[in-house]
């Protein structure tokens, strides 16, 4: 993360007015994937550990994790044993081995049914010989074979000490939604650089409302989705901020979120979770945005457009933002004007950058869950890695795309795994991810010239 803190620094020192130096922004990357690479090394250096110590290591999937240095827990005693070794039926998942962990029991053996199949009648049985006591996990480990590992319920913890954890806190989203509505309504005035007073106290009001509707939009459809498969989540939270002249700080907010507080089931339940909301968010935003654009004005075009001047923008800093403009626009925009654009298009405009950053694959972004989803937990993760690079060199030609990038090196690649993580998606959601990362090309990528050649722009 240390390039993107160099990088961010430089742009709140100079806020956002200029991009960094090449050799700011290549130097210190490469410096520090060569620090990386070094220090994977250094760490598969055997080290001398004691026996209980390397009885810690537990396995997950690809991602190895050392667990304290604690001595080890048996969850279940030997005359429980038995009755787990029954809940393998050799047809479903013919057990081989059983490995105990900090606090986990670890099954491994060969699967002989179908991945719903056997995760579902293993964990009916587990429930029904040792009641909520158990998280059963189902993952592909390293070497590709699945494997069944099993947890202590954090839900049954609580039960057990009388513990009760609040999920929905309404107050709490209903005050930040208002003081939400205000910092947006401010922000107006600052993005438009027009004073504040009693006389134009409301004018922020089409910008405001509109781009709250959006982000609602967007986390209510995370949240019923959530409900649909009996995850426990948090109402939709709205981020305040005070208007900045700062990019990213200059909205009013920072969007919304929810927060999920138990596992996800499978990656249908997390791919329908994740997709839910851009695509919602998407399908609101857009007939806004066209109703604003179409009410927009043309004006004169000048020297150095730049993204978030919304009094004279330039429709070529986004493919769909092109379409859209021209398509309401006409034959008034040509290749020397710019649209002074509508306070509901504004909000549009936003609604879009914000569809497009959740949509990137990266880690616990909503575009990270659908990858994941889509090709599993290690594959997802790969196209994070990637993804976060390209973004990177397409800003060296798109400037307005740098703050992105910067905050992708922030986020992990690596998402969370769902409990039945071996299951795969139906050829249905497949296609639906693959609408959900086009509309992402489409958000964040520019005209091409052929594109503004035909349309004279």
């Amino acid at each position: 993360m240390l390039p993107a803190f160099i990088w961010s620094t430089w742009m709140l020192i100079n806020q956002g007015r200029e991009r960094p130096p090449a050799q700011l922004v290549v130097i210190p990357f490469f410096i520090c994937l060569l620090l990386y690479w070094c220090l994977i090394q250094w760490g598969r250096i055997p080290q001398t550990t004691n026996s209980s110590a390397s009885r810690n290591a537990l396995p997950l999937g690809d991602a190895e994790e050392r667990l304290p240095e604690l001595p080890p827990a048996r969850p279940i005693d030997r005359s429980e044993e038995a009755n787990l070794q029954t809940c393998f039926p050799w047809s479903i998942y013919y057990l081989q081995n059983i490995e105990y962990h900090h606090q986990a029991v670890v099954c491994r053996g060969q699967l002989r049914s179908k991945p719903e199949v056997a995760y579902q009648t293993i964990r009916e049985n587990v429930e029904r010989h040792f009641g909520d006591r158990f998280l059963v996990l189902f993952q592909e480990g390293a070497n590709g074979k699945p494997f069944f590992a099993l947890f202590p319920n954090p839900r049954s913890l609580e039960a057990m000490r009388g513990l009760r954890t609040a999920t929905t806190r309404p107050m709490l989203a209903i005050g930040l939604l208002i003081v939400t509505f205000f910092t947006t309504n401010l922000a107006w005035f600052d993005l438009m650089k027009q004073p504040l007073s009693l006389a134009t106290l409301f004018q922020g009001l089409p910008y405001a409302l509109t781009l709250m509707t959006i982000l609602g939009a967007h986390e209510l459809a995370h949240y019923l989705a959530a409900r649909r498969y009996k995850i426990r989540a948090t109402l939709p939270y709205f981020i305040p901020v005070l208007p900045l002249p700062i990019p990213l700080f200059a909205f009013g907010t920072f969007g919304a979120f929810i927060q999920i507080r138990s596992p996800i089931p499978n990656r249908k339940a997390l791919f329908d979770v994740g997709i839910s909301g851009p695509i919602v968010g998407f399908f609101v935003a857009l007939p806004l945005l066209i109703w604003g654009l179409a009410h927009s004005e043309v004006v004169a075009l000048v020297q150095k457009p730049d993204l978030f001047n919304f009094q004279a923008l330039s429709p070529k800093f986004s493919l769909l933002l092109t379409l859209l403009s021209k398509i309401t626009l006409g034959s008034a925009l040509t290749a020397e004007t710019g649209i002074k654009v509508h306070p509901v298009a504004v909000a549009g405009c936003l609604g879009m950058v914000v569809t497009a950053f959740n949509l990137m694959p990266v880690g616990q972004l909503d575009g990270g869950h659908i990858v994941h989803a889509m090709f599993g937990q290690r594959i997802g993760a790969l196209i994070g890695q990637v993804s976060r690079i390209l973004l990177l060199l397409l800003s060296a030609s798109q400037p307005h795309l740098l703050p992105w990038a910067i905050v992708l090196f922030f986020i992990p690649a690596r998402d969370e795994p769902t409990l039945n993580d071996v299951t795969e998606l139906d050829n249905r959601r497949d296609l639906w991810g693959l609408i959900a990362l086009t509309i992402l090309l489409l958000i964040i990528l520019p005209p091409p010239s052929f594109l503004t050649d035909f349309f004279k722009l």
